[in-house]
């Protein structure tokens, strides 16, 4: 079925009429007295006149057209229902200062931050699922909604690649304005998914908690949030990246080379599983880059629910035959009447 994008265009056929009834009107013609009339050759109508009656229906016909192109004449998206197996998942990552440890770099590679290795994961987890809604939230002392639920899984992985640590911010003499940024508040993130993702299509409804500390700042505390979570009948699995042990980081000697040291890296392997057990999810242990492949694995053999969904298509646009033809009417008539007459229209 043929619509059009812009269909106030047409108003645009008021001036045209006007014009068309000006070209054509009727009424008393001019003429000259001459009682002689056999003196007249019989045929006075030469290739010229003839050319001359039709230029203006020619520029007529073209102008129509380039209206019909302004109104942009198209086939109507093609829509279809289809039923697919989806679920929905709100992805709540952990950005926090500790989340730029080296630990999880994949031997043989150069030097990536477990946040680096988290996002391509990730990426490869949502190009896994095609058909499910999709969130993102990331939290370190501030919760943030980075992509609502969306099938737009393009533009997911874009805001995902996106996602940074926040540097905490120094003054002149180099204190810390806001070292709150660095902290961890996984109630907080918890919530923020929790509040995304419970008024979802889909029946079945998770959070992918990824975090590799403990929650140390925050409104909601991660109890408070997982039993949000059960309450609303949203499954929290969670993935603990790291230990307790020390971690590798990038940083910079007192010449300003960069190089490799050691930190201490606290860890709250408990309260990840406690969250898990409260809302009927799991827990992953993740210690290096294929532990965390495995997890993600693990949830993508989740159950699924079959949902009805609008399938678009692009539109196919009509408007450039038009725009050529008319374009091409226009003109003819314009350099046909400027050789003939001398004149414009």
């Amino acid at each position: 079925m043929v619509s059009f994008a812009t269909p106030l265009a047409f108003l645009l056929l008021l001036p045209w009429a006007a014009a068309a009834w000006r070209l054509y009107r009727t009424g008393q013609r001019a003429g000259v007295l001459f009682a002689p009339t056999h003196r007249l050759p019989v045929k006075t109508a030469g290739w010229r006149v003839t050319l001359a009656r039709a230029v203006p229906l020619l520029f007529l016909a073209g102008s129509l057209l380039l209206i019909v192109a302004a109104a942009r004449p198209r086939t109507n998206l093609a829509r279809e229902r289809r039923s697919v197996n989806a679920i929905a998942i709100e992805m709540v990552v952990d950005v926090s200062g500790s989340m730029e440890a080296l630990d999880l770099t994949p031997a043989g590679q150069d030097y990536k931050t477990r946040l680096d290795v988290v996002k391509e994961m990730f990426a490869q987890f949502v190009a896994a699922r095609p058909d499910d809604l999709i969130g993102l939230v990331t939290f370190g002392g501030y919760a943030s909604t980075r992509a609502p639920l969306t099938a737009d899984h393009r533009a997911l992985v874009h805001v995902l690649k996106g996602v940074e640590i926040p540097r905490a911010q120094t003054d002149a003499q180099g204190r810390p304005v806001d070292q709150e940024e660095t902290l961890t508040a996984i109630g907080d993130g918890l919530a923020t998914g929790v509040a995304r993702i419970t008024d979802a299509e889909p029946k079945t409804r998770i959070i992918i908690l990824l975090s590799d500390g403990e929650s140390n700042t925050g409104i909601i505390t991660p109890d408070q949030a997982a039993e949000a979570a059960a309450k609303t009948g949203v499954r929290v699995y969670t993935i603990g990246v790291g230990s307790n042990s020390r971690a590798p980081f990038k940083t910079r000697d007192m010449f300003g080379r960069e190089v490799i040291a050691y930190g201490n890296a606290t860890f709250d392997e408990t309260q990840l599983k406690s969250i898990a057990s409260k809302t009927s999810g799991r827990y992953f242990s993740v210690r290096d880059n294929e532990g965390l492949k495995t997890a993600l694995e693990e949830i993508n053999a989740l159950e699924t629910t079959k949902i009805d969904r609008q399938v678009y298509q692009r539109y196919d646009e009509h408007f450039i035959r038009f725009l050529l033809w008319g374009a091409a009417l226009a003109a003819l008539a314009i350099t046909l009447n400027m050789n003939l007459t001398r004149r414009l229209l």
